[in-house]
């Protein structure tokens, strides 16, 4: 159902992304234990996955709750979606979480949008817009899993071009972080309110400027499930 402004709405919506994102960003992720429940909030970076990977281990965490994590590093993802994916745990978003966390997240047994009064969105990075066909299997099952390999920077320098024994590695990931599918959900008098955008990256912080994809529903699509 949709709200009566649908532009007054996008509008609120955009602002309250606008200052979300803006807020200064953790350096690392940072793990609270909250009965079976075990909070994730910060950059997915790797530093955590250690402690991350026992705590799972210990049999004791239901659920993994990922709270306005913005982003990490595309290896980091993988290491966190292993750990959930081998231990059966469920996911959940509250507030925001982007690129690495989105990808760790569609690991979990079930993967949902947390309860309350705040906005939940999940942007999933892409390297082009998706098509309707593509968007119809990207993010389910093992396809989710896959869909790193388009963002992880090759292992080894071409032959033709040889790095100097001195020189720094790169190692960098491929995808932006504002660049990506953006399902959002909020909470209206009318019920949760659903929609996706595709996000080219040239927006910015205004996500009022993102291209609104029709039929794009998270739980038909798999990004949510019910």
């Amino acid at each position: 159902m949709k709200p009566p402004s649908f532009s007054g709405w996008v509008l609120s919506l955009a602002s309250c992304f606008a200052c979300v994102l803006a807020a200064p960003i953790a350096s690392a992720a940072e793990l609270d234990l909250q009965g079976s429940r075990l909070v994730v909030s910060g950059m997915l970076d790797g530093t955590a996955i250690k402690e991350f990977t026992d705590q799972l281990g210990s049999g004791t965490v239901h659920t993994v709750v990922f709270e306005d994590s913005f982003g990490g590093t595309a290896e980091a993802a993988g290491a966190y979606a292993d750990a959930i994916r081998a231990s059966g745990v469920q996911t959940e978003i509250r507030g925001q979480c982007m690129a690495a966390c989105a990808y760790a997240f569609l690991a979990g047994k079930t993967h949902r949008f947390g309860y309350g009064l705040q906005v939940n969105g999940i942007l999933l990075p892409v390297a082009s817009r998706p098509t309707a066909a593509e968007l119809a299997i990207r993010w389910r099952g093992d396809e989710a899993h896959k869909t790193l390999a388009d963002f992880t920077p090759s292992a080894a320098p071409s032959a033709a071009k040889p790095v100097e024994a001195s020189a720094p590695p790169v190692i960098k990931d491929n995808w932006q972080p504002d660049h990506g599918v953006l399902f959002t959900a909020s909470p209206t008098l009318f019920g949760r309110i659903y929609n996706t955008y595709y996000c080219d990256g040239t927006q910015g912080r205004d996500f009022s400027k993102c291209e609104r994809l029709a039929d794009a529903d998270p739980y038909k699509l798999g990004v949510l499930t019910p």
